[in-house]
């Protein structure tokens, strides 16, 4: 039998890819609809109440849950991988990968806790 270590990255490597997928294609949709078309009046603002019957539905949540949560997750990889490369910080790496991924957890602890809140 091995005695070899088993290492968790490729866990985190596809937590960072997904994350990558969902923050290039459908994170600029929300932007572009929220925080420019509705508010410029390019497009129809469906309104609060209409907002509000869309987030009470099961799939949005769980279309968002899953967009957050892999978001978090990219940014807690890139940040980790930025700080210990390009900043040098290699001798801090298991104090940045908890950091960095603890706060991944929070973020995703809190966006469940968020839609489970919304009426």
């Amino acid at each position: 039998m091995s005695s070899a270590k088993r290492s968790n990255e490729p866990i985190v490597w596809f937590l960072f890819g997904v994350g990558g997928f969902f923050a290039a294609y459908f994170l600029p949709v929300h932007i572009f609809l929220y925080g420019l078309a509705f508010p410029l009046k390019i497009l129809h603002d469906p309104g609060y109440e209409s907002t509000l019957a869309l987030l009470q539905s099961p799939l949005t949540r769980i279309y968002l849950f899953v967009l957050l949560t892999f978001c978090f997750f990219h940014a807690a990889h890139r940040m980790r991988l930025t700080l210990s490369d390009v900043l040098n910080m290699r001798h801090l790496n298991t104090i940045l990968a908890f950091l960095c991924y603890g706060g991944a957890i929070v973020g995703t602890i809190c966006t469940i806790w968020l839609l489970a809140v919304v009426p």
